[in-house]
């Protein structure tokens, strides 16, 4: 039988020479440009780490978490999209978040790795209340983690009431807490406009944040005309 600890380092190679293997040096120019702060980095375009990923967690999910190198831009974004492709239950599936978040420090890593967490589509009202335990985190990308994976699965009718109650709560000072609030509130807009328009006439949300939510969703194609006039309006000048 194979040994556990030799599977693990096996996968960890492979994973190490499938990322050289497709470093893109413009890629990591342009991407660093965008992300303050990585230093390192190798350049690997996100659908190949997701491809890296499915197979790396369908082979030992364990095996990788305990030997990844989470300095390493790619091997973290690895270990958090391995989460969703690993076919663990609702439990394992919070207890790797748990671990797994606190170690997100970059918008990047958030926002692609909670586009994997597509298990949040069921069981949401455990989902929903699992995210919520992050919205009032001190920690800027324990709050946009929340905020992120809200947007990107809990915008519709059951949750919609709950998310417009929450957003304008979000006290974080961070920049990047402030524009995952403001992208949220474009992406209520967009699909429920009557009921998320009120954030706006009720100046619900801090000046940044509105503002920044109006742009967002003037630089919409799914947003009539006049109402991205009507909205114009609205900014706080």
């Amino acid at each position: 039988m194979e040994d556990k600890t030799d599977r693990a380092t096996e996968l960890i190679l492979w994973i190490r020479e499938e990322l050289q293997s497709r470093v893109d040096k413009k890629y990591r120019e342009f991407h660093q440009s965008l992300v303050p702060g990585l230093s390192s980095m190798l350049g690997v375009r996100v659908p190949d780490m997701r491809e890296i990923a499915k197979k790396a967690a369908k082979t030992d999910y364990n095996g990788y978490v305990k030997q990844a190198d989470l300095s390493v831009y790619e091997e973290l974004m690895i270990r958090g999209m391995m989460i969703g492709y690993a076919g663990l239950n609702e439990k394992e599936q919070q207890e790797e978040l748990r671990k797994f978040v606190p170690f997100i420090n970059n918008w990047a890593i958030c926002d692609c790795c909670c586009a994997t967490y597509k298990f949040m589509k069921k069981q949401q009202e455990k989902w929903f209340a699992f995210l919520q335990d992050y919205i009032f985190s001190q920690e800027e990308y324990e709050v946009r983690f929340a905020v992120v994976c809200m947007l990107d699965f809990f915008i519709n009718e059951n949750f919609l009431d709950r998310i417009l109650e929450l957003l304008p709560q979000i006290s974080h000072k961070g920049y990047y807490v402030k524009m995952a609030v403001a992208w949220a509130v474009s992406i209520c807009y967009i699909k429920f406009p009557e009921k998320t328009e009120r954030l706006f006439w009720e100046n619900c949300l801090e000046d940044f944040t509105h503002n920044k939510a109006i742009q967002k969703i003037r630089e919409s194609c799914r947003v009539p005309k006049e109402d991205k006039e009507r909205l114009d309006t609205l900014k706080r000048r």
